[in-house]
């Protein structure tokens, strides 16, 4: 197969900036709102401080994660042009240079962790965690089987922890339970979407796509979804915001039809393989999902 097939020769200046652009991914950034997760589950919105402190913390980890993301896209442009979708990519279809995306990647990289430095030390190790994990999956981590989706769930805890972090708050162990397992159905539906999506042609794309079946994800996937909905819902009856807020278990619901939903799209719709556009471009499940943030900030902030 001839893998040059797709590249476009340079597209001018324009073009190639709109392309470095598109390459960081901002659309995935929707991904590290999970650092506010510390701020409002601690009752911390109404603290000026908190709340800047935060957004700072999230600006660090959108950066982060555009040095990522084109560090990943340099590793991956042969394979990505294989994909039906990923050959687009801008540094696959050749919109942006290689040498570029790669100095590009390298200033983002060491601009962000200076910019975590400021916020604190601690911020600082685990948002180099951080960096160094997703380097760490590029390079190796996500050719080993189920190492590949543990390494993607724990980017996310470690994203809600360093918004907790950040502004000095105690890490909820429900937080992090939730969030780990949610990461893991997510992970694993994707996996799925990329399996069913190039069939014979999954292994040439990802190699460790080989290892994996259809049966033996939807098994997983069954174990992780079920696994989430308990812990959510021993979440809203004991942690410590479940007993200074005893309504918080109306929530439950909306995490009920939020799971179902997903699923549904999965299996009877063929999606999964971008979540953040499978949850913005399906509106009852940003409805639930809006419906449920409501609640959550009414439950926590109601005194």
């Amino acid at each position: 197969m001839d893998t040059t097939a797709g590249i476009r020769p340079g597209a001018g200046a324009g073009g190639t900036a709109l392309g470095l652009v598109r390459a960081m991914r901002p659309k995935q950034w929707a991904k590290n709102v999970l650092v506010f997760a510390g701020v409002v589950f601690a009752g911390e919105l109404g603290d000026p401080s908190a709340v800047a402190l935060t957004f700072a913390a999230f600006g660090v980890f959108c950066v982060l994660s555009a040095a990522a993301y084109l560090f990943n896209d340099l590793l991956d442009a042969e394979r990505d042009r294989l994909h039906p979708r990923k050959r687009h990519r801008p540094i696959a279809a050749g919109v942006v240079p290689r040498p570029l995306a790669a100095a590009t990647a390298l200033t983002l990289g060491a601009g962000g962790l200076a910019a975590a430095w400021f916020i604190g030390p601690r911020f600082l190790a685990v948002a180099g965690g951080y960096l160094g994990l997703t380097l760490a999956y590029s390079l190796w981590l996500k050719h080993v089987l189920l190492i590949d989706v543990i390494a993607l769930a724990v980017g996310y805890v470690l994203r809600a922890a360093a918004g907790a972090i950040a502004i000095d708050v105690e890490i909820s162990p429900w937080l992090l339970l939730c969030t780990i397992l949610v990461a893991l159905f997510i992970g694993l539906t994707k996996r799925r979407h990329e399996l069913v999506l190039l069939e014979d042609g999954a292994a040439a794309h990802r190699g460790i796509l080989e290892e994996y079946s259809g049966p033996l994800l939807d098994q997983m996937i069954s174990l992780v979804s079920s696994a989430t909905l308990i812990a959510y819902a021993l979440y809203t009856f004991f942690s410590d915001q479940a007993h200074n807020h005893g309504l918080l278990v109306v929530t439950l619901p909306f995490v009920v039809y939020g799971l179902f939903r997903y699923l549904y799209l999965v299996y009877k719709r063929g999606e999964g393989g971008s979540p953040e556009d499978l949850i913005f471009s399906d509106p009852p499940l940003l409805v639930c999902l809006a419906l449920w943030g409501v609640s959550v900030m009414l439950f926590v902030y109601w005194r």
